[in-house]
C-alpha cells in the first residue's frame, strides 16, 4: 500500500488557490473584462483571497476581499500584508454573506468580481496544471484512488475531468464535513434566474474545516456533480482531520491545515479496506501556518511546559530568567 500526498503549499502564496488566482486574472485580462488598474474584489474564506492579493500586487490591481469573521485571523493579516483591503462580514451570515457583499460592492463601484464559484477559469487551471502534474507523476504506475474535498469545486472538477478521460481506472473519492453534507443530502441548491446560489443550502451546518464546503453548492461544483465525476462520497469529522494533521506533522514532518488533515484522514480510512498494493493520492490544499489561531493549534503553548522546564533546569548552573 502506497499513500502519497500532493503538497499544494509549495505554490508561491502557500495554497492550491494560487492556481485559481492567476487563472482568473489572466483569463479576464485576455477577454478584456479586467481593465488596467481596475479594482478586483472577491468573496473568500482566505486562501483564494491571499492568492488574488499576491497576483494583484504583482500586476498592479487594487484588491479587496470580503470574508466572514469566522475564519482564522492570520488569513486577513496575510492579505493586508500583501496590500489588500479586507471587509469582514458577520459570522452568522456564513459564506453567503461575504458572497453577497462582494457582489453588491462590485456592482455599486464598477469593480471586477473574480467569481471563483462560477468562472470556467477555476476548473480550467486545474485541468491544465494540477491534473497534468498528477498524470506525469504516476505515468507508468498505478493510481487507484484520488482523494479530495471541495470548496468552490475547482480542484475536484478540473482534475476529475482529466482523470475520467486519461485514467478511468482511478477511483475519485470526494469528501465533505460530516455535519454539512450538502451533496449527500440530495437536496438541490436553490438558485436565482442567472444560476447563482440563491441562499444557504438547508443541509449546511457550521464546521471547522476552513476552505471546505461553503453554505451553498457553487456552480463550478454542480457541473461536475451533474457529470457524476466521483465514485465515493465520504463524510469526515473536523476533529479527525485535526488529529490527522497533527500526526502527519509529528510523524512525517509534513505541515498542512485542517482541510489537508481531513483528506489525509479519509485516505487512511480508505487504506484500511483497499486491496493490497493499492496506490492512493490525497490533496493537501495549504500549509498549517494558516491555522495558528484555529483549533488545529489548541493546546500548543507559547511558554515552556513542565517537561521543557525540567529539561532546561537539568543543566548545572542554568537558571531561567523570568
Amino acid at each position: 500500500m502506497d499513500l502519497y500526498v500532493k503538497t499544494e503549499f509549495f505554490n508561491p502564496a502557500g495554497s492550491v488557490k494560487d492556481r485559481l488566482a492567476i487563472s482568473i486574472i489572466e483569463e479576464a485580462e485576455r477577454s478584456g473584462e479586467l481593465q488596467p488598474g481596475q479594482t478586483v474584489i472577491e468573496a473568500t474564506s482566505g486562501n483564494t483571497g491571499i492568492g488574488l492579493a499576491m497576483v494583484c500586487a504583482a500586476k498592479g490591481y487594487p484588491f479587496i476581499a470580503t470574508m466572514p469573521t469566522s475564519v482564522s485571523i492570520e488569513r486577513r493579516k496575510l492579505m493586508r500584508f500583501l496590500g489588500a483591503k479586507v471587509i469582514l462580514t458577520p459570522k452568522a451570515e456564513k459564506a453567503m454573506g461575504c458572497y453577497l457583499k462582494a457582489t453588491e460592492l462590485a456592482e455599486a463601484n464598477g469593480w471586477f468580481l473574480a467569481r471563483q464559484f462560477e468562472t470556467d477559469a477555476n476548473a480550467k487551471i486545474h485541468a491544465n496544471t494540477t491534473a497534468q502534474e498528477i498524470l506525469n507523476d504516476f505515468n507508468g504506475s498505478n493510481l487507484d484512488y484520488w482523494v479530495t474535498g471541495y470548496g468552490t469545486g475547482g480542484t475536484f472538477s478540473g482534475v476529475a475531468q482529466v482523470l475520467r478521460e486519461k485514467r478511468p481506472e482511478t477511483q475519485i473519492i470526494l469528501s465533505e464535513p460530516s455535519n454539512a453534507q450538502l451533496i449527500e443530502s440530495g437536496t438541490p441548491q436553490e438558485r436565482t434566474a442567472d444560476g447563482s446560489p440563491a441562499g444557504s443550502h438547508p443541509a449546511f451546518q457550521p464546521h471547522l474545516i476552513q476552505g471546505w464546503t461553503p453554505d451553498f453548492i457553487p456552480n463550478v461544483l454542480q457541473q461536475s456533480l451533474d457529470a457524476k465525476r466521483f465514485d465515493q462520497l465520504v463524510p469526515i469529522e473536523a476533529e479527525e482531520g485535526i488529529a490527522a494533521s497533527r500526526a502527519l506533522a509529528q510523524k512525517e514532518g509534513i505541515f498542512t491545515g485542517i482541510s489537508g488533515g481531513c483528506t489525509f484522514a479519509v485516505s487512511l480510512q480508505l487504506a484500511e479496506t483497499a486491496k493490497p498494493g493499492s496506490v492512493i493520492l490525497c490533496m493537501l490544499p495549504d500549509t498549517g501556518e494558516r491555522y495558528l489561531s484555529s483549533p488545529l493549534f489548541e493546546g500548543v503553548g507559547e511558554e515552556m511546559d513542565a517537561d521543557e522546564l525540567a529539561l532546561s533546569l537539568s543543566t548545572p548552573g542554568f537558571h531561567l530568567d523570568e
